[in-house]
């Protein structure tokens, strides 16, 4: 299947490398070289998955995440120079799937994105689990995509809904953070500890009534997480 690749990037010798490289998969790529670029891009054409760079003019990537995110659940790849913890939180929260630093290993980047596009447009379709999972006051639809916490909606993003979906599936279930980001991804690198730590933390902040101290979403401390609605 031939995928669109939207790459926003405004450094011209790293986005003809990506370009490179992703055309080499087959896959088709539009470049922009920055964020109002980027968004055009995705209003008039199909965009399967978009590498987005942070620090761009007229519209940074956290801006075009946040826009995407309004109107598509498309896989969305972070790629910064910005190596700090707070960015990486910001991105993610913004509804990212994946965020990397630079300098990087193009063929990281390739196989990254293959685990994305699997999972959202190969394995997604072929799963089957119960529509509705209910624990507590808490209600997720996996036809509707939607979680409820005593009726009222809990916006997610796509990454937090597979991995809540999945310990919601399996209560009492211990799942370390290779298996959560293996799930989630398909691919597991070192370096993605901290991203499942964040998206457990953001899940945390939407599902839990105190965050501090989780009725649902526990740490096995030394292994993983797992679900558990404890009354």
């Amino acid at each position: 299947m031939t995928y669109h690749i939207l790459v926003a990037e405004d450094d011209s010798d790293i986005a003809q490398l990506l370009k490179l490289y992703l055309e080499k998969e087959g896959w088709e790529v539009s470049l922009a070289e920055d964020g109002v670029e980027a968004m055009q891009i995705a209003e008039k054409t199909k965009v399967d998955l978009a590498v987005l760079d942070l620090m761009m003019p007229r519209m940074d990537g956290w801006a075009v995440t946040q826009k995407l995110r309004e109107k598509s659940n498309l896989p969305i790849l972070i790629l910064s120079a910005r190596n700090q913890y707070s960015d990486k939180v910001i991105g993610l929260d913004l509804g990212a799937d994946d965020y990397m630093t630079k300098p990087f290993n193009p063929l990281e980047i390739i196989a990254r994105i293959k685990a994305l596009l699997r999972r959202y447009y190969k394995l997604g379709a072929a799963e089957t689990s119960p529509e509705v999972l209910e624990a507590g006051d808490l209600v997720l639809d996996q036809k509707r995509m939607t979680l409820t916490k005593r009726g009222e909606n809990i916006p997610l993003t796509p990454t937090e809904f597979r991995i809540l979906s999945m310990l919601m599936e399996k209560p009492g279930t211990v799942f370390t953070k290779m298996q959560v980001y293996t799930a989630i991804n398909g691919t597991y690198f070192s370096s993605d500890d901290n991203t499942i730590m964040v998206h457990i933390s953001n899940l945390r902040d939407k599902v839990e009534d105190d965050a501090k101290n989780p009725q649902y979403i526990h740490t096995v401390r030394g292994l993983g997480y797992r679900f558990e609605y404890e009354k």
